[in-house]
């Protein structure tokens, strides 16, 4: 049976985040569905200006979590800091924690874990301008390409692409070294 993982994002996501560890996912055999407040199209966010736009799936109002193995949370700073405001999107990842399902957060998506109250006493990692509200969320804060607890994901950066990539495909019982995973372009 093919996996299948829910992507939250809306416009300003950072592109490397979303689109490789998609791209990650869907070589290895998983299916992705793209959720969003958005409908139509997100615009994501290339380095230092607007990049390209990204079909949006379905609604977070449509979003059934039984439906899914996983959620993938691609980072950002506007993207994250825009969805830790959404009420639906928070009961969506408190939804995901409680069925033990994976979580994967990079960059600035662990604001979500944090504001979705699954940080204290985990082991996390984030962007560092992210890392004292990670702390002050009772976070364990490491500096490692993923930092992996129990069912949470955690990576610094779009380097860190292959390592989050290859631990979330693990956290799902698929077998992929980091070799064979898609690079950011950073």
């Amino acid at each position: 049976m093919t996996s299948k993982v829910l992507i939250i994002a809306t416009n300003g996501f950072e592109q490397s985040e979303l689109l490789k560890p998609r791209e990650n996912l869907e070589n290895a055999g998983v299916s992705t569905t793209l959720a969003s407040p958005e409908t139509g199209s997100i615009k994501g966010w290339n380095h230092t200006d607007w990049g390209e736009s990204v079909d949006v799936d379905m609604s977070i109002e449509d979003v059934d979590v039984e439906q899914y193995d996983a959620l993938l949370l691609p980072g950002g700073q506007m993207n994250p800091d825009i969805l830790r405001m959404n009420g639906k999107v928070i009961q969506i990842v408190r939804d995901f924690d409680a069925a033990g399902k994976p979580i994967a957060a990079i960059c600035h998506a662990p604001w979500l874990l944090a504001e979705a109250g699954l940080i204290e006493g985990r082991t996390v990692t984030g962007w560092p301008s992210i890392r004292t509200d990670l702390t002050n969320a009772g976070g364990n804060v490491v500096d490692r390409e993923a930092a992996i607890d129990g069912n949470l994901v955690t990576s610094r950066n779009p380097d860190d692409i292959p390592a989050f990539s290859k631990a979330l495909l693990d956290l799902l019982g698929v077998k992929k070294s980091s070799s064979e995973l898609a690079e950011s372009d950073a």
